[in-house]
């Protein structure tokens, strides 16, 4: 399968609609420079190195949307700040933004079908951050393919799924909401426990345990408090899935997925 390449030294390789630095639109500007992509707080402790390294592809074990938006949330603190959802056509948009992005700056690919590499590769040119869930098992040839332009780029691509050669890998392990009685109440968060391992200094492995979001919509460790203050307090009840003690919760919540 051939894969469309930007230009060296030129944001999007020349395609139209792709911003030049300092512009304001995807490609532009210092975000490109190598590194990492800043990711929120409380996952900072779970990443080998802080964040996501530029240039990288990222696997999310199951898909776990929650945690796939959560790491894509660091992107709104870069110089331009443009991210990219393809192949996510059930991608709730109230849910994205109550994580943190900002919708001003997400290109939406929802059906890309068979060409989602080429989609993919066109986008990597042009904005910081990529979410992908590919239609089927990806043949490693591609993902080296993809991997090349990538490293190009600088951009990260978290993939919804399994990908060959990811540098790290991500899910959750275990996971219980909050809210909800006996058939009746709301959803006021999620604890989780999250695990990542990959190549090298992450090969080992680390866990955190989240709110995957809080009663706000917010990622925070399990046992840090909320920022916000004045809302309404209301004790929320466990949804059934374990035994094991747990932190209260706060009766509302931002965005749910």
């Amino acid at each position: 399968m051939a894969l469309p390449a930007a230009e060296p030294g030129e944001p999007g390789g020349g395609q139209p609609g792709v911003g030049r630095p300092g512009d304001g639109q995807p490609g532009g500007g210092q975000s490109r420079a190598r590194g990492l992509l800043p990711v929120p707080p409380a996952l900072r402790e779970v990443l080998p190195d802080g964040g996501l390294r530029r240039g990288t592809a990222v696997s999310v074990a199951g898909g776990d949307t929650g945690l796939l938006l959560a790491l894509a949330a660091g992107v709104r603190e870069t110089e331009g700040g443009w991210a990219a959802a393809v192949g996510l056509p059930d991608l709730g948009l109230a849910a994205a933004e109550g994580y943190g992005l900002d919708l001003r700056r997400l290109l939406v690919a929802d059906d890309p079908g068979p060409h989602w590499a080429e989609v993919v590769s066109v986008l990597a040119g042009a904005v910081e951050l990529v979410m992908l869930r590919p239609d089927g098992p990806v043949p490693p040839k591609l993902a080296a393919r993809l991997a090349a332009v990538l490293r190009r780029s600088g951009c990260v691509l978290l993939v919804a799924g399994p990908w060959p050669g990811a540098a790290l890998r991500l899910g959750v392990r275990s996971g219980r909401w909050f809210g909800l009685g006996d058939g009746y109440g709301q959803l006021a968060g999620r604890q989780v426990e999250v695990v990542a391992e990959g190549r090298g200094s992450a090969v080992r492995g680390r866990t955190a345990r989240l709110w995957l979001p809080d009663e706000y919509g917010e990622v925070r460790p399990v046992r840090e408090q909320p920022a916000r203050v004045g809302l309404p307090q209301e004790q929320p009840q466990l949804v059934p899935e374990s035994a094991e003690p747990v932190e209260p919760a706060q009766p509302r919540v931002a965005a749910v997925v």
